[in-house]
């Protein structure tokens, strides 16, 4: 494990999530709630919201991971809350916090940020936590990771963001299958709907973390990241990102250029990178001002 001795600041304290840094470069947060299979409370939104924060605003940080303590990556909200504050509601009560941050569920199911976070699916991934899934930017599953959206079944709807996102990533007649009926979807599905980018062995439940064939494959694919020019994987996740959300290819690639090449053009790792190919070594990146 990599000390945190060297970050700016500390990382914030986390009530929900367990965070490590197994290797340079890579931050890993596990949901660890694994007796309610890791669902979400309100509490837990702001918490997080306030670590993907601090991870966007640490120079020597280049990938996040996410995964599930136990055997699922996330249950979605947990109902108990919700029908608390309902509860509360009903009575006239006003709470003075949202249930969720204005970056989504977990604080990630609207988040845009800056830098790239992988999935790693270690089980069901359901309600909220496909919510998530959906708005990653690389998302690795094991073959028996179910996938759902069951709001219906409950009588409340998929509000974080998902429900576009999917209609642009699996097309609408499957985005409608899954928001309409409530089904689950396996791993296999998912990748061939384009929703996930591999699928892995499972692990036990009850092994480590970094153990699990889908955390090294996480790992494997922050490692390839990290090995590029930071600048240039916070500019073309951007410009990904634009393209993805806007809706119009030429718009976004107008706004990537205006906003984030002077930028790029002035920073060293452009010229380290060229200076490095002209002289035939590795590249020798330093953390991202960007």
């Amino acid at each position: 494990m990599i000390s945190t001795s060297s970050f700016k600041r500390f990382p914030p304290p986390q009530s929900y999530a367990f965070v490590s840094f197994p290797v340079p470069h890579v931050m890993l947060v596990v949901f660890n709630r694994p007796k309610a299979l890791n669902a979400m409370t309100s509490a837990a939104q702001y918490d997080l919201e306030t670590l993907f924060t601090w991870y966007d605003s640490e120079p020597s940080l280049r990938c996040a991971i996410v995964t599930g303590a136990g055997r699922a990556f996330c249950a979605g909200m947990d109902l108990k809350e919700w029908n608390q504050l309902n509860i509360r509601r009903a009575k006239g009560e006003h709470t003075t916090q949202a249930p969720m941050p204005r970056s989504g569920f977990g604080a990630l199911s609207r988040r845009h940020g800056k830098k790239p976070i992988i999935a790693a699916v270690n089980g069901i991934a359901f309600g909220g936590g496909m919510e998530i899934v959906s708005n990653l930017d690389m998302v690795v599953a094991v073959k028996s990771a179910l996938f759902a959206l069951p709001e219906a079944k409950r009588g409340v709807v998929a509000m974080a963001g998902s429900l576009p996102r999917l209609a642009r990533t699996i097309g609408r007649p499957r985005a409608t299958e899954l928001a309409l009926t409530g089904k689950s979807i396996t791993a296999a599905e998912a990748k061939e709907w384009g929703l996930i980018n591999a699928v892995t062995e499972d692990g036990a439940a009850d092994d480590d973390i970094l153990d699990r064939p889908v955390v090294k494959a996480a790992l494997q694919y922050a490692a390839s990241i990290c090995e590029n020019s930071p600048d240039s994987v916070i500019i073309s996740r951007a410009g990904i990102v634009a393209g993805w959300e806007d809706g119009s290819a030429e718009n976004a690639s107008r706004l990537l250029s205006e906003n984030w090449e002077p930028a790029l053009n002035e920073g060293e790792n452009l010229r380290e990178g060229l200076r490095a190919f002209s002289e035939k070594r590795e590249p020798r990146w330093i953390d991202s001002k960007l």
